[in-house]
């Protein structure tokens, strides 16, 4: 089945490396948009560690991957977080309705088909919901330095199983969302300089 991803390896239920630089940028977000907590459905949750980091702060986290492994690891970890084993090619908002808020960390580079998984979220989400997605980012800059050092093997990681399959820059993301019906309404460059971003956050909104 070309759209199965329940390979992907989890080894523990810690943070990854992204979230150095995402949940300074998502705690900006929060406050910029003044999301207060409530209910919030993680897209992609992995290993429950970011869907634990918002019950911290008060959200109530249902959420859902494709990666056994990830969810068992979430279980155990975090057995009072609802978390399945799941995907953005499941109809999600049928089994566990609409919500204000949709996040999705490092997810849509990984999806085989990007409109199916735009179109998840936008039926996730309350009419005037908001999505914070975030994914690698690419520019023009960014990827000529990566060209110039010889890093584009690395990055691009064609051996890697399960790894990433789509590349996305503001513009290309931008598009898809707003075929799927969601306005974006910012992006933010985060991790080092932003030319050289490692990733992009979005915000989106599904309109009223």
């Amino acid at each position: 089945m070309a759209t199965d991803i329940s390979g992907y390896e989890y080894t523990a239920p810690a943070r990854c490396c992204a979230h150095a630089y995402l949940l300074p940028a998502i705690d900006r977000v929060l406050r910029d948009f003044r999301i207060p907590p409530s209910s919030v459905f993680d897209l992609g949750c992995g290993n429950g560690s970011f869907a634990h980091w918002l019950t911290a702060k008060g959200f109530e986290v249902h959420g859902v991957d494709p990666s056994t492994q990830g969810i068992a690891i979430a279980h155990k970890a975090h057995p009072a977080i609802d978390l399945r084993v799941g995907s953005c090619y499941d109809p999600l908002h049928e089994s566990f309705g609409t919500f204000p808020l949709v996040t999705s960390l490092e997810v849509v580079e990984h999806v085989y088909a990007p409109r199916d998984y735009a179109r998840c979220v936008h039926n996730l989400l309350q009419p005037g919901g908001r999505a914070l997605i975030s994914t690698p980012y690419h520019g023009y800059l960014k990827n000529l330095a990566m060209a110039l050092c010889d890093k584009m093997d690395d990055h691009f990681s064609p051996l890697w199983d399960h790894g990433h399959i789509k590349f996305w820059s503001p513009r290309t993301l931008t598009r898809l969302l707003d075929e799927a019906g969601l306005k974006v309404l910012r992006v933010d460059r985060v991790g080092r300089i932003p030319p050289l971003a490692k990733s992009m956050l979005v915000v989106a909104e599904r309109p009223r």
